[in-house]
């Protein structure tokens, strides 16, 4: 972590994986994924909003950074979500209701640097 007298921050960035099989295999309209991604990320923010790397990225406002990774189908995203837990790694497992499905995950603002080794996998959504 950078000392503040160092001249240099740390890049917080806020992952999102999204199922990508919501839209090519189970025929999801768009906005219904893109409403999913939003509901994970706000909720990770507000679950973790005390978190100093939270604080930190909120008070950044204009200049935050989100990357949105596309996880293949359920199961990809659950073993994810199970990874991210036994390395205790903050995050949000969004279950669309009523059907109460694992739809999307969002982690709290991360250092790239500590999470992108869980993430290396997934690639950028389409």
């Amino acid at each position: 972590m950078a000392t503040p007298s160092s001249g240099t921050s740390k890049r917080l960035v806020q992952y999102v994986i999204v199922r990508s099989d919501l839209i090519h295999t189970l025929s999801w309209p768009l906005g219904a994924v893109i409403t999913q991604a939003c509901h994970a990320a706000t909720a990770a923010i507000h679950l973790h909003y005390s978190d100093p790397d939270t604080q930190e990225y909120l008070a950044e406002l204009d200049s935050m950074h989100k990357v949105v990774l596309q996880a293949p189908d359920e199961a990809s995203l659950s073993t994810l979500s199970s990874t991210l837990c036994e390395k205790d790694i903050a995050h949000k497992l969004w279950m669309e209701q009523p059907e109460n499905i694992p739809t999307c995950l969002a982690l709290k603002p991360y250092p790239k640097e500590t999470v992108q080794p869980f993430l290396k996998k997934f690639k950028l959504f389409k």
